[in-house]
Protein backbone atom coordinates (compact mmCIF):
# COMPACT_ATOMS: atom_id res chain seq x y z
CA UNK A 1 0.00 0.00 0.00
CA UNK A 2 1.37 3.42 -0.90
CA UNK A 3 3.38 2.02 -3.85
CA UNK A 4 2.72 1.45 -7.55
CA UNK A 5 4.73 0.04 -10.43
CA UNK A 6 6.89 2.58 -12.30
CA UNK A 7 9.07 1.06 -15.03
CA UNK A 8 10.85 -1.88 -13.44
CA UNK A 9 10.65 -0.38 -9.97
CA UNK A 10 7.95 0.25 -7.41
CA UNK A 11 7.06 3.93 -7.28
CA UNK A 12 6.30 5.44 -3.89
CA UNK A 13 2.92 7.18 -3.68
CA UNK A 14 2.97 8.01 0.03
CA UNK A 15 5.50 9.26 2.53
CA UNK A 16 5.63 8.52 6.25
CA UNK A 17 6.63 11.24 8.71
CA UNK A 18 8.90 9.97 11.46
CA UNK A 19 8.45 13.29 13.27
CA UNK A 20 9.27 12.90 16.94
CA UNK A 21 8.35 9.21 16.93
CA UNK A 22 11.69 8.29 18.50
CA UNK A 23 10.24 9.46 21.84
CA UNK A 24 6.89 7.58 21.94
CA UNK A 25 6.45 8.14 25.67
CA UNK A 26 6.02 11.87 25.01
CA UNK A 27 3.52 11.64 22.11
CA UNK A 28 0.47 12.74 24.15
CA UNK A 29 2.44 15.56 25.77
CA UNK A 30 3.75 16.72 22.38
CA UNK A 31 0.25 16.62 20.89
CA UNK A 32 -1.11 18.81 23.69
CA UNK A 33 1.89 21.14 23.47
CA UNK A 34 1.57 21.66 19.71
CA UNK A 35 -2.22 22.05 20.01
CA UNK A 36 -1.76 24.83 22.58
CA UNK A 37 0.93 26.45 20.42
CA UNK A 38 -1.38 26.42 17.38
CA UNK A 39 -4.31 27.93 19.30
CA UNK A 40 -2.08 30.63 20.82
CA UNK A 41 -0.54 31.34 17.39
CA UNK A 42 -3.92 31.83 15.76
CA UNK A 43 -5.32 33.90 18.63
CA UNK A 44 -2.25 36.15 18.96
CA UNK A 45 -1.82 36.87 15.26
CA UNK A 46 -5.53 37.35 14.59
CA UNK A 47 -5.58 39.81 17.50
CA UNK A 48 -2.69 41.77 15.95
CA UNK A 49 -4.51 41.94 12.60
CA UNK A 50 -7.73 43.10 14.29
CA UNK A 51 -5.88 45.79 16.27
CA UNK A 52 -4.05 47.09 13.19
CA UNK A 53 -7.30 47.27 11.21
CA UNK A 54 -9.51 48.64 13.99
CA UNK A 55 -7.27 51.27 15.63
CA UNK A 56 -6.52 54.36 13.53
CA UNK A 57 -3.41 55.09 15.61
CA UNK A 58 -1.91 51.92 14.11
CA UNK A 59 -2.58 52.95 10.51
CA UNK A 60 1.12 53.59 9.87
CA UNK A 61 3.69 51.77 7.68
CA UNK A 62 5.25 49.96 10.65
CA UNK A 63 1.94 48.41 11.73
CA UNK A 64 0.80 47.82 8.16
CA UNK A 65 3.82 45.54 7.69
CA UNK A 66 3.22 44.00 11.12
CA UNK A 67 -0.33 43.15 10.03
CA UNK A 68 1.06 41.51 6.89
CA UNK A 69 3.52 39.53 9.01
CA UNK A 70 0.73 38.33 11.31
CA UNK A 71 -1.38 37.20 8.32
CA UNK A 72 1.64 35.33 7.03
CA UNK A 73 2.30 33.66 10.41
CA UNK A 74 -1.31 32.44 10.55
CA UNK A 75 -0.90 30.83 7.11
CA UNK A 76 2.57 29.49 7.91
CA UNK A 77 1.50 27.77 11.12
CA UNK A 78 -1.66 26.42 9.45
CA UNK A 79 0.44 24.78 6.74
CA UNK A 80 2.35 22.63 9.23
CA UNK A 81 0.65 22.27 12.62
CA UNK A 82 -2.81 20.92 11.63
CA UNK A 83 -1.12 18.11 9.70
CA UNK A 84 1.00 17.24 12.74
CA UNK A 85 -2.06 17.22 15.00
CA UNK A 86 -4.49 15.39 12.71
CA UNK A 87 -2.49 12.26 11.93
CA UNK A 88 -1.99 9.65 10.66
CA UNK A 89 1.63 10.45 9.91
CA UNK A 90 1.33 9.62 6.22
CA UNK A 91 0.96 11.97 3.28
CA UNK A 92 0.68 11.48 -0.47
CA UNK A 93 3.59 12.54 -2.67
CA UNK A 94 1.51 15.31 -4.25
CA UNK A 95 0.27 16.41 -0.82
CA UNK A 96 3.85 16.49 0.46
CA UNK A 97 5.03 18.65 -2.45
CA UNK A 98 2.03 20.95 -1.91
CA UNK A 99 2.95 21.32 1.77
CA UNK A 100 6.56 21.99 0.79
CA UNK A 101 5.41 24.72 -1.62
CA UNK A 102 3.26 26.59 0.88
CA UNK A 103 5.68 26.22 3.80
CA UNK A 104 8.60 27.42 1.65
CA UNK A 105 6.49 30.18 0.10
CA UNK A 106 5.61 31.60 3.51
CA UNK A 107 9.20 31.24 4.78
CA UNK A 108 10.58 33.05 1.71
CA UNK A 109 7.93 35.77 2.01
CA UNK A 110 8.83 36.22 5.68
CA UNK A 111 12.46 36.85 4.67
CA UNK A 112 11.27 39.70 2.44
CA UNK A 113 8.78 41.11 4.94
CA UNK A 114 11.42 41.18 7.69
CA UNK A 115 13.76 43.00 5.29
CA UNK A 116 11.02 45.49 4.40
CA UNK A 117 10.33 46.10 8.10
CA UNK A 118 14.05 46.64 8.67
CA UNK A 119 14.11 49.17 5.83
CA UNK A 120 11.09 50.90 7.32
CA UNK A 121 12.86 51.25 10.68
CA UNK A 122 15.99 52.48 8.87
CA UNK A 123 14.05 55.28 7.18
CA UNK A 124 12.22 56.18 10.41
CA UNK A 125 15.42 56.44 12.46
CA UNK A 126 18.07 57.50 9.95
CA UNK A 127 15.91 59.63 7.60
CA UNK A 128 13.15 60.96 9.89
CA UNK A 129 12.56 64.18 7.92
CA UNK A 130 11.97 62.25 4.69
CA UNK A 131 10.17 59.26 6.23
CA UNK A 132 6.59 60.37 5.57
CA UNK A 133 7.40 61.24 1.96
CA UNK A 134 9.40 58.12 1.17
CA UNK A 135 7.24 55.58 3.01
CA UNK A 136 3.88 56.65 1.58
CA UNK A 137 0.83 54.42 1.28
CA UNK A 138 1.45 53.41 -2.32
CA UNK A 139 5.09 52.50 -1.66
CA UNK A 140 4.07 50.45 1.41
CA UNK A 141 1.60 48.45 -0.68
CA UNK A 142 4.23 47.88 -3.37
CA UNK A 143 6.76 46.63 -0.80
CA UNK A 144 4.24 44.29 0.81
CA UNK A 145 2.98 42.96 -2.53
CA UNK A 146 6.54 42.54 -3.78
CA UNK A 147 7.37 40.44 -0.70
CA UNK A 148 4.49 38.04 -1.34
CA UNK A 149 5.10 37.86 -5.12
CA UNK A 150 8.86 37.23 -4.78
CA UNK A 151 8.25 34.46 -2.26
CA UNK A 152 5.68 32.89 -4.59
CA UNK A 153 7.87 33.02 -7.72
CA UNK A 154 11.00 31.62 -6.09
CA UNK A 155 9.27 28.54 -4.70
CA UNK A 156 7.06 27.98 -7.77
CA UNK A 157 10.14 27.30 -9.90
CA UNK A 158 11.49 24.76 -7.41
CA UNK A 159 8.09 23.10 -7.04
CA UNK A 160 7.71 22.66 -10.81
CA UNK A 161 11.05 20.82 -10.88
CA UNK A 162 10.11 18.78 -7.83
CA UNK A 163 6.95 17.57 -9.54
CA UNK A 164 9.17 15.93 -12.19
CA UNK A 165 10.96 13.77 -9.62
CA UNK A 166 10.23 10.07 -9.14
CA UNK A 167 10.31 8.25 -5.82
CA UNK A 168 10.86 4.51 -5.72
CA UNK A 169 12.99 3.86 -2.64
CA UNK A 170 12.50 4.50 1.07
CA UNK A 171 9.42 6.56 1.88
CA UNK A 172 10.25 7.74 5.41
CA UNK A 173 10.72 11.46 6.01
CA UNK A 174 12.80 12.05 9.14
CA UNK A 175 11.05 15.31 9.91
CA UNK A 176 7.66 16.69 10.98
CA UNK A 177 6.92 18.41 7.66
CA UNK A 178 7.90 18.10 3.98
CA UNK A 179 11.24 19.87 3.87
CA UNK A 180 13.16 20.13 0.58
CA UNK A 181 16.31 18.20 1.50
CA UNK A 182 14.22 15.38 2.98
CA UNK A 183 12.16 15.07 -0.22
CA UNK A 184 15.19 15.17 -2.50
CA UNK A 185 16.99 12.52 -0.41
CA UNK A 186 14.13 10.10 -1.17
CA UNK A 187 14.26 10.67 -4.93
CA UNK A 188 15.51 7.82 -7.14
CA UNK A 189 16.30 9.98 -10.18
CA UNK A 190 19.12 12.44 -10.79
CA UNK A 191 18.74 15.47 -8.52
CA UNK A 192 21.69 17.55 -9.75
CA UNK A 193 19.51 20.04 -11.65
CA UNK A 194 17.02 20.69 -8.86
CA UNK A 195 19.78 20.99 -6.25
CA UNK A 196 21.61 23.48 -8.48
CA UNK A 197 18.42 25.49 -9.07
CA UNK A 198 17.63 25.50 -5.34
CA UNK A 199 21.12 26.77 -4.53
CA UNK A 200 20.91 29.54 -7.15
CA UNK A 201 17.41 30.61 -6.13
CA UNK A 202 18.27 30.58 -2.43
CA UNK A 203 21.19 32.91 -3.15
CA UNK A 204 19.15 35.18 -5.46
CA UNK A 205 15.98 35.36 -3.39
CA UNK A 206 17.15 35.15 0.23
CA UNK A 207 20.60 36.75 0.26
CA UNK A 208 19.38 40.23 -0.89
CA UNK A 209 16.70 40.56 1.84
CA UNK A 210 19.14 39.25 4.44
CA UNK A 211 21.80 41.72 3.27
CA UNK A 212 19.25 44.56 3.33
CA UNK A 213 18.28 43.61 6.88
CA UNK A 214 21.90 43.55 8.05
CA UNK A 215 22.80 46.84 6.34
CA UNK A 216 19.65 48.51 7.72
CA UNK A 217 20.51 47.53 11.28
CA UNK A 218 24.16 48.54 10.91
CA UNK A 219 22.96 52.01 9.86
CA UNK A 220 20.33 52.08 12.61
CA UNK A 221 22.81 51.15 15.35
CA UNK A 222 25.34 53.65 14.02
CA UNK A 223 22.71 56.40 14.12
CA UNK A 224 21.57 55.43 17.62
CA UNK A 225 25.14 55.60 18.93
CA UNK A 226 25.41 59.21 17.76
CA UNK A 227 22.49 60.28 19.97
CA UNK A 228 24.03 62.13 22.92
CA UNK A 229 21.55 61.25 25.70
CA UNK A 230 21.11 57.77 27.14
CA UNK A 231 17.33 58.27 27.30
CA UNK A 232 17.24 59.23 23.63
CA UNK A 233 19.24 56.16 22.64
CA UNK A 234 16.99 53.86 24.66
CA UNK A 235 13.80 55.42 23.28
CA UNK A 236 15.01 55.17 19.69
CA UNK A 237 16.28 51.63 20.06
CA UNK A 238 12.96 50.55 21.63
CA UNK A 239 11.20 51.27 18.30
CA UNK A 240 13.17 48.51 16.54
CA UNK A 241 14.27 46.16 19.33
CA UNK A 242 11.22 43.88 18.92
CA UNK A 243 11.87 43.47 15.22
CA UNK A 244 15.58 42.82 15.85
CA UNK A 245 14.69 39.96 18.23
CA UNK A 246 12.40 38.37 15.62
CA UNK A 247 15.00 38.74 12.86
CA UNK A 248 17.73 37.21 15.03
CA UNK A 249 15.66 34.15 15.99
CA UNK A 250 14.29 33.57 12.47
CA UNK A 251 17.55 33.94 10.55
CA UNK A 252 19.64 32.36 13.28
CA UNK A 253 17.72 29.08 13.25
CA UNK A 254 17.48 29.09 9.43
CA UNK A 255 21.26 29.37 9.16
CA UNK A 256 21.83 26.59 11.68
CA UNK A 257 19.50 24.26 9.76
CA UNK A 258 20.59 25.03 6.19
CA UNK A 259 24.07 26.58 6.17
CA UNK A 260 26.14 24.90 8.86
CA UNK A 261 27.98 21.63 8.06
CA UNK A 262 25.78 18.57 8.47
CA UNK A 263 27.56 16.95 11.40
CA UNK A 264 25.88 14.07 13.23
CA UNK A 265 25.08 16.30 16.19
CA UNK A 266 23.51 19.06 14.07
CA UNK A 267 21.64 16.51 11.95
CA UNK A 268 19.98 15.17 15.10
CA UNK A 269 19.14 18.70 16.26
CA UNK A 270 17.78 19.92 12.90
CA UNK A 271 14.19 19.07 13.82
CA UNK A 272 14.52 20.95 17.09
CA UNK A 273 15.91 24.06 15.38
CA UNK A 274 13.24 23.77 12.66
CA UNK A 275 10.59 24.00 15.40
CA UNK A 276 11.88 27.50 16.18
CA UNK A 277 11.39 29.08 12.75
CA UNK A 278 8.31 27.09 11.68
CA UNK A 279 6.32 26.83 14.93
CA UNK A 280 7.68 28.95 17.79
CA UNK A 281 8.42 32.14 15.80
CA UNK A 282 4.80 32.49 14.54
CA UNK A 283 3.58 31.99 18.12
CA UNK A 284 5.98 34.39 19.84
CA UNK A 285 5.89 37.25 17.30
CA UNK A 286 2.62 38.75 18.60
CA UNK A 287 3.97 38.73 22.17
CA UNK A 288 7.31 40.22 21.18
CA UNK A 289 5.68 43.03 19.20
CA UNK A 290 2.83 43.73 21.62
CA UNK A 291 4.44 43.44 25.05
CA UNK A 292 7.28 45.74 24.01
CA UNK A 293 5.06 48.24 22.18
CA UNK A 294 3.02 50.89 24.01
CA UNK A 295 0.81 51.71 21.02
CA UNK A 296 -0.21 48.08 20.53
CA UNK A 297 -0.90 47.66 24.26
CA UNK A 298 -2.96 50.87 24.27
CA UNK A 299 -4.96 49.67 21.25
CA UNK A 300 -5.52 46.34 23.02
CA UNK A 301 -6.71 48.14 26.16
CA UNK A 302 -9.22 50.14 24.10
CA UNK A 303 -10.57 47.01 22.42
CA UNK A 304 -10.92 45.23 25.77
CA UNK A 305 -12.75 48.22 27.27
CA UNK A 306 -15.13 48.43 24.29
CA UNK A 307 -15.86 44.71 24.52
CA UNK A 308 -16.44 44.98 28.27
CA UNK A 309 -18.85 47.88 27.76
CA UNK A 310 -20.68 45.96 25.05
CA UNK A 311 -21.26 42.79 27.07
CA UNK A 312 -21.95 44.55 30.39
CA UNK A 313 -25.50 43.91 31.51
CA UNK A 314 -27.39 47.15 32.29
CA UNK A 315 -28.55 47.59 35.85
Amino acid sequence: MGNREWGNETAVTQFIFLGFGNIPQLQILLFLLFLIIYIVTLAGNILIVVLVVADQHLHTPMYFFLGNLSCLEICYASTILPRMLAGPLTISVSGCIAQFYFASFFAATECYLLAVMSYDRYLAICKPLHYATLMNGRFCCQLAAGSWINGCLAIAIITCLMLQLHFCGPNEIDHFFCESTQIINLCCTDTYLIELVITILVVLFTLPPFALTVVSYVCIISTILTIPSTTGRQKTFSTCSSHLIVVTVFYGTLMIVYLLPKTNTLRDLNKVFSVFYTILTPMTNPFIYSLRNKKVMEALRKIVCKCADFIRIPN
